[in-house]
């Protein structure tokens, strides 16, 4: 009998901790869900503030084409240099190249320039808006909190 309640017990213990176990991812889930939506309301607002004709794709990626540019049209892996200014929907610079750009792989930066640089061809230029799930996510980097939508200026100067 006592091996019985001693079971009984553990076992209520066992199930009592995997429901609070549950409990806490669905919580986690139900944060990343509403950041996506924070983010892209974010966005979106920042997209009629300015009067931007944007598009979004399927990732949740908007990119504005100011200037298509006529030359080489990079890909996901492609080393490319970019003249950019970084900035959060509130305006506020958190980095900027200098005017000759910067020189990397489309494969080691942020999911957002590896998804929304091809859309430029050489020459060209626009404005990337970012979501943190396709940025940072919810880790801190420098001067930019977790979680945060991310505005890029950009120009494609060259694909290497």
């Amino acid at each position: 009998m006592k091996h019985i309640l001693s079971l009984l017990l553990a076992l209520t213990l066992f199930i009592s901790c995997s429901k609070g176990k549950e409990k806490e991812v669905t919580v986690e889930k139900e944060a990343a869900v509403d950041f996506v939506a924070k983010n892209d309301k974010e966005i979106t607002d920042y997209i009629a503030k300015n009067k931007l004709n944007a598009q979004k794709t399927d990732s949740g990626l908007y990119y504005v084409i100011n200037e298509p540019g006529n030359g080489v049209q990079p890909t996901a892996t492609s080393n490319v240099t970019v003249a950019y200014k970084g900035y959060f929907t509130n305006g506020t610079t958190f980095d900027e190249s200098k005017p000759e750009g910067i020189s990397f792989g489309l494969n080691q930066v942020i999911k957002g320039w590896t998804e929304g640089i091809p859309y430029f061809k050489t020459g060209g230029s626009g404005i990337l808006l970012v979501p943190s799930q396709l940025g940072y996510g919810n880790n801190d980097m420098g001067p930019i909190p977790g979680g945060s939508a991310l505005i890029f200026e950009v120009k494609l100067i060259s694909v290497n």
